[in-house]
């Protein structure tokens, strides 16, 4: 079963985020260049410093499940079932037609970065109020980050390998790059892989304002995620899902279906540095890029496109800028970088997988998503940062990076299929 040669492609995709609730709106919500951020609408938010996020617009989850389910998950999972539910349709995947043997063959692993928040403040308020006696006997299922990929694998009857992993803003990629090598191993056929965040709420925006990680620009919400520009002051929260089917190569093939891009190459590492603050030097990205690329078995400067961690935070953009540059060396300069959670905001959890989609995407469409918002120079970021719109380009590898507190980096590379 163990052949580590088995190719691994990308053959669908889905995604909920606060500029589109499919992969077709979000594109194009890319290209014209759309801030998803405003006012929070979800709550009071006269106790906290941030009043603004990029919140999905217009989402009902009534439109996929039925009250009495939909009351039974926490809304991560709800963005879960609802991201995974349409990239299995993309990729003409049919759970109703499989085998028992095949079913047995597709897994899933599907996380968040901090999972039902919501619940666990709403359910700490009952306790405090009545007591443990009237705690729901749904509060620990609800809770848990793993949960989203137990009701993925119910809802299909799928019966692979099944679990989340949590790295905080790594987490998307995380279950992408465990997915990726199940599959190349040989444990699995088809993954379903991504991530959800929901955690724009009082306790979320309140513990990242503690910690100074949030912009708090209430004057100018649409502007505020501004990554490499001089005057940024923090991310933007963002929520929502992204979900992708990996397929080894030859599954794909006897399938007949669409093949979005192979992915060719996977780097994990740790900073060992501090809980929150990125290395200052960029030290666990380098070697995150660079055990991406030696696995992939190509040369650095074949990378057309870099979509950055870039949260718009002061240290954070320039440790990233410092890594490409040592990673690339006079290529970082001809490379086409960008962020585009200058537009989604930060996902969190959901972020790689959402990127991973922005980054296949322009392997398809040989377009740039931009970073939007610049204004002001930094002297400290200097690379073709894809500036305000898209570029046209040539992208035959994308190499998509995120990380997460706790110091940990990934970075996933994607390769044109022709």
């Amino acid at each position: 079963m163990s052949n580590k040669n088995r190719r691994v492609v990308v053959t669908g995709m889905g995604a909920l985020t606060p500029i589109g609730l499919t992969v077709n709106e979000f594109w194009s919500g890319m290209m014209e260049s759309k801030s998803g951020a405003a006012m929070i609408k979800q709550f009071d938010t006269s106790r906290v410093d941030t009043k603004f996020a990029c919140e999905l617009k217009d989402f009902d989850i009534l439109k996929f499940l039925d009250k009495k389910t939909a009351r039974r998950l926490d809304p991560f999972a709800q963005y879960a079932l609802v991201a995974s539910q349409q990239a299995i349709e993309d990729s003409n995947l049919k759970p109703e037609t499989l085998s028992e043997d095949e079913k047995n063959r597709v897994g899933v692993i599907f996380g968040s970065g901090i999972g039902g928040i919501q619940t666990f403040y709403d359910q700490a308020v009952t306790n405090r109020e009545q007591g443990p006696g009237r705690i729901s006997p749904f509060f620990i299922p609800m809770l848990i980050p793993d949960i989203a990929a137990g009701h993925i694998s119910m809802q299909h009857g799928f019966r692979g390998p099944n679990y989340c992993t949590v790295s905080a803003c790594a987490t998307g990629n995380n279950n992408m790059i465990d997915s990726f090598l199940l599959i190349k191993f040989g444990m699995a056929d088809v993954m379903v892989a991504g991530g959800s965040e929901a955690s724009i709420s009082e306790l979320g925006m309140g513990g990242f304002n503690a910690n100074r990680a949030l912009s708090t620009r209430n004057d100018s919400p649409e502007t505020a995620s501004r990554p490499f520009d001089s005057t940024r002051d923090g991310f933007v929260m963002g929520e929502g899902g992204g979900a992708l089917i990996l397929e080894e190569l030859e599954h794909a093939l006897k399938r007949n279906v669409k093949i979005y891009c192979e992915i060719i190459g996977a780097g994990l590492s740790a900073d060992a540095h501090h809980i929150t603050a990125p290395h200052p030097e960029g030290t666990g990205a380098i070697l995150s890029m660079k055990m991406a690329i030696e696995q992939a078995e190509i040369k650095p400067e074949e990378i057309d496109y870099v979509n950055m961690h870039g949260t718009s935070t002061p240290l954070g953009d320039i440790g990233e800028t410092k890594a490409i540059k040592k990673v690339f060396g006079e290529h970082a300069y001809k490379l086409n970088v960008s962020s585009t959670k200058s537009m989604t905001g930060h996902l969190l959890g959901a972020a790689g997988a959402v990127e991973a989609i922005a980054s296949i995407l322009a392997v398809v469409n040989d377009k740039i998503p931009p970073t939007i918002n610049f204004a002001n120079p930094d002297p400290d970021c200097d690379l073709n940062y894809t500036f305000n719109k898209p570029q046209d380009r040539k992208v035959n590898y994308a190499l998509s990076n995120a990380f997460g507190f706790g110091g940990h980096n990934t970075s996933v590379i994607f390769k044109k299929y022709e």
